[in-house]
């Protein structure tokens, strides 16, 4: 990760290591919508800039950190990180809250929300009857 931050094109980029353990890890991954709650830390990566012939270099830069990150990530996904829903797609969402509590959250979608009406978002679509 400092290797990749050096080689940083914008002086807007960075990365954000968030330690989890502690109340966060005391609680269980059945108990909320986030059940990411054993592992010990989270990565978010981040850049902006201002000229757009830049674009290449910048996220060029994020998708190599990422790529590098893989073989030390774990499958899921903090669901307030991800892109849009439609470039996301819906793997990533169900990887953000795990294959138990997205049917879980599906099920109550589909009491509360049969329609659909609230997708704006990374979407939990309603569970089939």
């Amino acid at each position: 990760m400092i290797e990749h931050f050096r080689r940083a094109p914008s002086p807007y980029a960075g990365f954000g290591v968030e330690l989890y353990g502690g109340a966060v890890g005391r609680v269980g991954a059945e108990e909320t919508a986030f059940p990411h709650r054993g592992y010990p830390f989270n990565i978010l990566i981040f850049t902006a800039w201002d000229d757009p012939a830049e674009d290449a270099a910048n996220m060029g830069w994020g998708r190599e950190l990422w790529a590098a990150l893989q073989p030390f990530a774990a499958d899921g996904v903090y669901v307030n990180y991800l892109g849009d829903a439609v470039a996301e797609g819906s793997d990533r969402v169900r990887a953000a809250y795990g294959p138990a509590t997205y049917d879980r959250l599906a099920t109550l979608k589909r009491s509360y929300d049969p329609t659909n009406l609230f997708c704006m978002n990374q979407n939990i679509a309603p569970a089939p009857v």
